[in-house]
């Protein structure tokens, strides 16, 4: 659907698909992803220039675009420590222990505009078969005798898009720099080790991610390099590549 209207609309004109399930939903390298109600699902479609600063940095969206869905609930008065985090490159996560969402984006570049579509879903209302946001906030509730309210997934799709539209304006003015510190309070791999080319191969340090979204880990005797997923593995952050 929004494939189809996206050229058909001015570019300043908004557009976002939103559903309230998906059985038919596209996940990465080609998955299907089923989606049951109480989650928050929607296609997203904006426009990048070709000559700025994310557009010469286009990959980085996905990262904005996560950050977007924790700034979303950790912005709102009272909800600044429900632990809700990013998992690099494209995850959602409840601290470091179970996905919660995610987000796919396709580009097209038509002469000297990005046209990008914003897949997104996480789950704000379901406790099965996993955990939820709702969930998060009635254990945060329990440990520290608050009274926050459950959120709903329309009212965080609408946040998510407003945070969105603030991170690519400051992306725009200063570039990578003005919205990694903001990133790096919420990811999950601070000082975390991965193994770089294989199962076996040798242990680095996750130190940050380049100005290109690039992960960059430090090897012993090698200096900082940046990596990136092998593309076939189920744990985004087992068997990362040096790309030669």
């Amino acid at each position: 659907l929004i494939g189809r209207l996206m050229f058909e609309l001015p570019e300043e004109m908004g557009l976002i698909a939103i559903a309230v399930r998906q059985t038919q939903g596209k996940g990465r390298g080609g998955n299907v992803w089923l989606s049951p109600v109480g989650c928050a699902l929607s296609t997203l479609h904006i426009t990048i220039p070709l000559h700025s600063n994310l557009g010469q940095r286009i990959s980085f969206i996905q990262h904005l675009v996560s950050l977007a869905v924790v700034e979303s609930v950790r912005s709102i008065p009272g909800y600044e420590d429900i632990d809700l985090r990013v998992k690099w490159p494209n995850d959602i996560y409840y601290s470091d222990l179970m996905k919660l969402g995610g987000v796919l984006v396709n580009s097209t570049l038509i002469e000297t505009t990005f046209h990008i579509l914003i897949g997104l879903g996480f789950n704000v209302n379901n406790s099965n078969p996993t955990i939820c946001i709702n969930d998060l906030i009635t254990k945060f509730n329990k440990e520290e005798g608050t009274k926050l309210k459950a959120l709903t997934a329309d009212c965080l799709i609408a946040r998510t898009v407003t945070v969105l539209e603030r991170l690519i304006d400051i992306f725009q003015e200063k570039g990578p720099n003005g919205v990694l510190p903001h990133y790096y309070k919420y990811w999950v791999h601070s000082g975390k080790q991965v193994r770089l080319h294989n199962e076996e191969g040798p242990m680095a340090w996750i130190v940050g991610i380049d100005d290109y979204g690039f992960l960059q880990v430090h090897e012993e005797g090698k200096g900082v390099e940046s990596v990136h997923p092998d593309g076939n593995s189920f744990d985004m952050l087992r068997n990362l590549i040096v790309p030669k």
